[in-house]
């Protein structure tokens, strides 16, 4: 079925990417509270997505991680058109157990908070990339707590930011104060959770290798650094 276990490895991670990417789009719009503090029932599968954007970053290079972050881009623009034209399929009057306004409450996000959302995505991949590299250039092999917690720190200040000023500071639904308010909020708590999972990306790199043999994963790991240091050179 596949051409070899390296094949496999990567096809299992972008699919745990794309899959807990999309989910987050699409549970978003819930808000929930702990304590204090409200923020998005989205926030639950990010760390995943962060988690497997490290492993593509070692194992398959800067070139992996931005096809498979524009394809991902891609297919959350066309879930939310599949869920537009959801919408607009009327229910079954007396059939259907979710009527027409239930459906809407849960999926009808606003054309601001998709724009965010995709925006705030591809940024903040593409700046994840660029950090992971630029430490992991610094460091070599050693270090992986920096170069992968590092480059989670930066980009998802952006992407915070970036989806919460686009979807609702924008438009006018929040003001300045609430909208910074807000964002520091969500990106504290993805912070920690950031932290808090560092000891899956040693786990995650240790089953990677368990499953390749431990020559072949330096292998990849060597060919990825050398195809994304051509890269820089390049550009």
């Amino acid at each position: 079925m596949f051409k070899s276990k390296r094949e496999f490895i990567f096809i299992l991670l972008a699919g745990i990417f794309i899959t807990n990417a999309i989910v987050a789009e699409l549970i978003g719009s819930k808000l929930i509270q702990i304590g204090p503090f409200i923020m998005s029932i989205g926030i639950i599968p990010w760390p995943v997505v962060f988690l497997t954007t490290d492993l593509i970053n070692e194992y398959y290079g800067k070139a992996g991680v931005r096809k498979l972050s524009l394809i991902t881009a891609i297919l959350i623009a066309y879930a939310f058109v599949i869920l537009f034209a959801a919408i607009n399929i009327p229910a079954a009057v007396g059939i259907s157990t979710v009527t027409d306004s239930q459906f809407y409450a849960v999926f009808g996000q606003s054309l601001w908070i998709i724009i965010g959302s995709i925006v705030a995505f591809l940024t903040s991949q593409f700046i994840d990339v660029f950090i992971f590299w630029m430490l992991r250039n610094k460091t070599g092999n050693k270090m992986i707590w920096l170069r992968s917690t590092g480059s989670t720190v930066i980009s998802q200040l952006v992407d915070t930011f970036i989806v919460l000023g686009i979807a609702f500071w924008l438009p006018g639904k929040m003001t300045t104060a609430v909208f910074i308010n807000a964002a520091l909020t969500g990106y504290t708590f993805k912070l920690i959770i950031a932290v808090i999972l560092t000891p899956l990306i040693y786990l995650g790199h240790t089953m990677i290798d368990n499953y390749l043999g431990d020559e072949e994963a330096k292998e990849i790991i060597k060919y990825s650094a050398e195809q994304s240091l051509h890269h820089k050179i390049d550009n």
